[in-house]
């Protein structure tokens, strides 16, 4: 059985996701911003908070998920729609946490089809800082992220998964796609003999098939101006 943390597992397809996985006999670390927040997580090793949208808490809750022993799978959850923490939720924080744990066998980012009208303009520090970052900008970024991430941990696997328009409540109640299908790649990816995934790494995923990403997101210069960004950001270099 595996060790897993889901991030922002209070609700919808986090909670999902890690309530699944426990029930299939994982070890799974939940993560909720706040005790207020975790909902019905029953059946989870233990649930640890943090509000991503801060550095410092951020940075807490890779210390104490380093405290619980090194994870086979992280999946990448967390995300918000609009606002502020756009940035500090969907892309600064996956970027630190990874900066900040030892690293896992697997990683698993949630990304979104609505990356494809993300701008391909190279992302810079100061948009991050800005709180006006677009949220198809910022899955385009994640979704970038997953693949230097796959470029430069070749030993890990790692990939990006559009779960689909589903009816969370961030989807809203009228979503077409299915709740159910919406969780089950992310979980086979986190728990799959790595023999049945191809590729390997560096995937981008909708209901277990591979699809092209925007084009941005396999750009290698794209990928390390946006590295670059997040480094100057958040004053930590994601490590080789």
């Amino acid at each position: 059985m595996a060790l897993i943390l889901v991030t922002g597992a209070s609700s919808g397809l986090g909670r999902e996701t890690a309530v699944a996985l426990a029930a299939q006999g994982h070890d799974v670390v939940g993560h909720a911003r706040s005790s207020g927040s975790q909902g019905s997580l029953k059946g989870l090793a233990e649930v640890l908070y943090a509000d991503l949208a801060r550095l410092d808490e951020t940075l807490e809750l890779a210390a104490q998920a380093n405290g619980i022993g090194v994870f086979d799978a992280v999946i990448h959850n967390a995300g918000v729609l609009s606002g502020a923490e756009v940035a500090a939720v969907n892309i600064v924080a996956p970027y630190l946490l990874s900066t900040a744990m030892t690293r896992p066998g697997r990683v698993v980012f949630l990304s979104s089809s609505m990356h494809r009208s993300g701008s391909s303009t190279p992302p810079t520090a100061a948009a991050l800082m800005s709180g006006r970052l677009r949220y198809e900008d910022s899955k385009l970024q994640v979704t970038a992220f997953s693949m230097a991430l796959a470029r430069w941990w070749p030993e890990v696997l790692v990939h990006a998964v559009d779960p689909g328009w589903v009816p969370t409540r961030m989807g809203g109640p009228h979503a077409p796609d299915s709740l159910e299908e919406g969780h089950r790649t992310q979980e086979w990816i986190a728990t799959a003999d790595a023999a049945e995934i191809s590729p390997r790494t560096g995937g981008y995923w909708h209901h277990r098939r591979t699809q092209r990403p925007h084009p941005a997101a396999m750009d290698t210069e794209y990928q390390d101006a946006l590295l670059a960004a997040l480094a100057e950001h958040t004053s930590r270099i994601l490590p080789l």
